[in-house]
């Protein structure tokens, strides 16, 4: 038997393909289904099954275009009501592959469709839970992404349901059982998972605050609701796709996917009004852009940024990417729903610099010790800690205010145009998109801090407050 994760770090996602003799089955696919398909024909297998443990709101399943091109049926658990052939699951109901086998156990909470996956081996053994969004490493699935969807349900009543599913029908299994979650450490669809993608039920039961045995349906509710923050704007976008249909991802990518010279790069921008993305590092966005681009860098929680800086999942885009890895990036766009990326720059932005008739704009970029020297002539300098407030408590500069990048048009009210500030994040990543997109918007006067906070911090030149507690703002 064959049982592999296939862990896509930018999402912090794991897909599975598990195989018995020559038939396979297939968990929570990504968008882009080929290299399942192919990996099957390698092993000598035919995909029997595409599994889904829920309608997920973090990324585009690749689940209808597995299906079209294998002929293996959608599986879903009880109560789910998608737009397109599929096969119902009941609870307790045994999927049948090769000699082994998957149990349905629908495991409602995270969503009312939540439905986990325990897999039979070909000895008749119950070795692997594959829990879909119901139960992570160290945490369980948030109870109120649902509600953005279903209004007559709330985050509590899920929390419920929830902890009846993990008493009910997770905890009482074997302990040697492998837990294979679909996310990980970053992902937000949990509060504080671990940074290991599996595990051992026994174990999780001895170190998951979730999984207490002594913790009462109360408690539980309190806990697992207890400081959640808002999602990713994307997120109801991206489960609505998931239950109505999407674009073939051959079909995005062949009209994405499509080489635009400088000249004719300009005349679309022009004619479309699409936003144009540059993808490439912060530091190097920062030396020379298309002027109105936006940098998300490739490299850093591209998926997440996007989602949150794009509010439109329609919206057209062109862009601006690393020779080479122009397929990568809409590929990962399509990933949570970003379909209508329409060419990019041939040549990259060395084409564009290079032609004498197109502009290029900049983007001020200081060391820590360069902003020390300048403060210490002006002590009443504008800093701007774009990171999420919750960072900004922990510690900061004593002065800087708090503009955080995932509110970026509450943030961008406290910025007067006429005045100059000095950005920074953690690391860079974040400043520059802050930058990029208000500059973009008209604001001029906004110079990054390379390195961010935690350059800031090691040059010891700068006044940096302890935690402060939120009641003490009051």
């Amino acid at each position: 038997m064959i049982i592999e994760q296939i862990y896509t770090g930018c999402l912090a996602q794991g897909a599975y393909y598990i195989q018995s003799e020559n038939e396979a089955v297939i968990i929570d696919p990504l968008r882009e289904v080929d290299p399942y398909i192919e990996k099957a024909g390698k092993n000598g297998a035919v995909i029997k099954y595409v599994l889904e443990t829920h309608f997920h709101a973090d990324f585009v399943s690749g689940h209808l275009d597995l299906s079209r091109k294998t002929g293996a049926p959608i599986v879903y658990g009880p109560n789910a009501r998608p737009s397109f052939d599929f096969y119902s699951a009941k609870d307790g109901e045994e999927l049948s592959f090769g000699k082994a086998k998957i149990r349905v156990l629908h495991t409602p909470g995270h969503t009312m469709e939540s439905t986990s996956y325990l897999l039979i081996d070909e000895e008749g053994k119950e070795t692997g839970l594959f829990s879909g969004d119901t139960l992570f490493i160290g945490d369980v699935g948030r109870p109120d992404l649902a509600q953005k969807v279903k209004a007559d349900l709330t985050q509590d009543m899920l929390a419920g349901h929830l902890y009846d599913s993990l008493r009910n029908k997770i905890m009482p299994l074997a302990d040697d059982i492998i837990v294979y979650p679909a996310h990980g450490a970053g992902s937000a669809c949990g509060k504080n998972m671990s940074k290991e993608t599996t595990d051992t039920l026994g174990h999780q039961k001895q170190t998951n605050y979730a999984l207490r045995a002594d913790m009462t349906r109360d408690e539980f509710i309190r806990e697992v609701t207890q400081g959640l923050v808002a999602p990713p704007s994307y997120f109801p976008l991206n489960v609505m796709m998931n239950i109505q249909g999407y674009d073939s991802i051959d079909e995005v990518l062949e009209r994405g996917v499509h080489p635009l010279t400088p000249e004719e790069f300009e005349a679309v921008a022009n004619e479309t009004g699409a936003l144009i993305l540059d993808t490439r590092a912060p530091e190097v966005f920062a030396k020379g852009f298309i002027p109105n681009s936006i940098n998300i860098g490739i490299d850093g929680s591209f998926a997440v940024w996007v989602g949150a800086m794009i509010p439109d999942l329609k919206q057209e885009i062109l862009v601006v990417a690393e020779e080479g890895r122009e397929e990568e990036v809409v590929t990962r766009l399509a990933r949570v729903g970003y379909d209508y990326c329409i060419g990019y720059l041939k040549g990259g932005f060395n084409s564009w610099k290079n032609s004498p008739t197109h502009e290029v704009d900049s983007i001020t970029s200081i060391t820590a010790d360069e902003l020390a020297k300048i403060q210490e002539g002006d002590p009443e300098i504008h800093i701007l800690d774009v990171r999420k407030n919750s960072e900004y408590l922990s510690e900061h500069v004593v002065e800087a205010e708090n503009a955080p990048l995932d509110y970026i048009n509450d943030s961008m009210l406290k910025v007067d145009k006429n005045k100059t500030y000095y950005v920074h994040c953690a690391g860079g990543y974040r400043s520059m998109i802050f930058n990029s997109v208000l500059r973009a918007r008209g604001y001029d006067n906004l110079i990054d801090i390379a390195g961010g906070f935690k350059a800031i911090k090691e040059s010891e030149k700068f006044k940096v407050t302890d935690y402060v507690c939120p009641t003490t703002l009051l």
